[in-house]
């Protein structure tokens, strides 16, 4: 007979019941994302995700028709080439059409749908095929390439299920993860794997404002723009791209989180274009020399290392030589955070930064400007330094130089006598970075030329608008 307790229960059972509460509590401490349950059960948890995702995934077919130098244009006025080659007169440029393919994902019962800028953004053509085999011509809603993301639309008569955001920020490095799409154009291909790593920057372009999701969950061509799910069967990110030597999955892919697709997606949507918040400041990683040639050992934030006289940073009392540490209740711990919180803060908002001067706390409040409107305020500062205006490249100007996507900025008017003038630089041609900082529009060249010390010595790639060819070229800054 058991041993009883002296309230009359055996111990044996009192034992038991000791452990069953002790199991329940653990299982309660553990996070609700990765508690085990019938929806993040492996055996089926990847079956259920992909059921219920796979009919809001969409294959795009685009076209896009480009210009290219004729290679053989260089020999036109050469006997030698006529006489041995019997070429006939060629033209300095040629037509081609490009077709590629890709991802998206469906957000919502009009049609909208969510894929990468690289995919949607310079086609002249794209034809979108559901799961269930019908297509459909789509039209550009809007693009932003510094996010490499792009809204389409379609008017399907039949009814559209649409895919579910959920919160990047609470992923976690290890948490399973599904990715759907069409890579090599094979529809409907679901893969998984884990995060492995969050808040990758600098993977495509170190000027754009992405903050990648790693995974190993295999994505190869054709996967762009298309969703990475958790076992919940919500989208936590766009994928985008892939680290390989092959051209190929080789177990490192990026995904854009899909807080910033959501936001993004959003705006597109409403406004067909992304408004980005501006401080007008330079800023800089806090690196152990810069915080030894500045007296800022054991301090996290970033440093300001020059103000725009006027910006928004300088009338709200920020100097060069502070350190922002927290900006809208958020600690800041890089340069690339503090950007793109920055960015995506509403135009025109107030918003609260604690930063430290001279080892002291601070706090103020600083109107959000327009990063579009900044470039406005450089026009002035970009003619005075190195002698010219620019403009927008366009879509057509891209096509005919071979570029994937609009890029840099066109010089519209030239002083001889300015820095790029005494180069040879002429109007229509481009220039695509500065100082190795490849440049998106004339927001980017405005914000890095308004940096630029008198008399600095920096390296301009430029393109030249009567070859097509590139190259670089070294000017000494007015």
């Amino acid at each position: 007979m058991p041993r009883e307790s002296k309230c009359g229960y055996p111990i044996l059972w009192i034992s038991f019941l000791a452990v069953f509460i002790w199991s329940i509590s653990l299982i309660a401490a553990v996070p609700p994302s990765v508690q085990a349950g019938p929806s993040t059960d492996l055996s089926t948890a990847i079956i259920q995700v992909a059921k219920e995702t796979i009919p809001a995934v969409v294959h795009i077919e685009v076209t896009e028709r480009q210009e290219a130098a004729n290679p053989f244009f260089p020999f036109q006025n050469d006997p030698f080439f006529h006489r041995f080659f019997n070429a006939p007169e060629a033209p300095r440029n040629f037509k081609r059409e490009v077709k590629g393919i890709g991802t998206g994902m469906i957000l919502d019962s009009q049609g909208h749908i969510l894929t990468n800028f690289h995919v949607a953004g310079g086609a002249t053509k794209i034809e979108v095929t559901l799961a269930s085999g019908n297509r459909y011509p789509a039209k550009l809603v809007g693009g932003d390439p510094k996010t490499d993301l792009a809204v389409i639309r379609i008017e399907a008569k039949e009814g559209l299920p649409h895919i579910r955001f959920g919160d990047s920020d609470k992923v976690q490095v290890g948490e399973w993860v599904v990715a759907i799409g069409h890579p090599r154009g094979l529809s409907q291909t679901v893969t998984q794997g884990i995060i492995s790593a969050m808040h990758r920057r600098g993977i495509t372009d170190p000027s754009s404002y992405q903050d990648f999701l790693q995974t190993d969950a295999a994505i190869n061509p054709g996967n762009s723009g298309g969703p990475l799910l958790n076992l919940r069967g919500e989208v936590i990110g766009v994928n985008a791209a892939i680290a390989s030597e092959s051209g190929g999955s080789e177990g490192i892919g990026f995904a854009i989180p899909s807080n910033m697709a959501s936001y993004v997606s959003k705006l597109l949507i409403a406004t067909g274009k992304v408004e980005r918040g501006w401080l007008g400041v330079s800023i800089q990683d806090i690196t152990p020399d810069l915080a030894q040639s500045e007296h800022l050992e054991n301090v996290k934030g970033v440093y300001i290392a020059d103000v725009v006289k006027g910006g928004p940073a300088d009338k709200a009392g920020i100097g060069k030589g502070d350190v922002v540490t927290a900006f809208q209740g958020k600690e800041i711990s890089n340069a690339d955070e503090f950007r793109n919180l920055v960015a995506v803060t509403p135009v025109g908002r107030e918003a609260q930064m604690i930063l430290l001067r001279n080892g002291k706390k601070q706090e103020l409040t600083v109107a959000v400007g327009n990063l579009e409107a900044s470039a406005r305020l450089f026009a002035s500062v970009i003619k005075e330094r190195l002698g010219v205006s620019v403009r927008q490249v366009t879509q057509q100007e891209a096509a005919q130089y071979g570029l994937r996507l609009p890029r840099g900025v066109a010089i519209e008017t030239v002083d001889p006598k300015g820095p790029l003038g005494q180069a040879g630089l002429e109007g229509k041609d481009l220039i695509l970075a500065i100082n190795s900082q490849s440049i998106a529009g004339i927001d980017d060249f405005a914000g890095l030329v308004g940096f630029l010390k008198p008399k600095q010595n920096v390296t301009v790639v430029c393109l030249d608008h009567r070859t097509g060819n590139t190259g670089n070229i070294e000017i000494a800054v007015r």
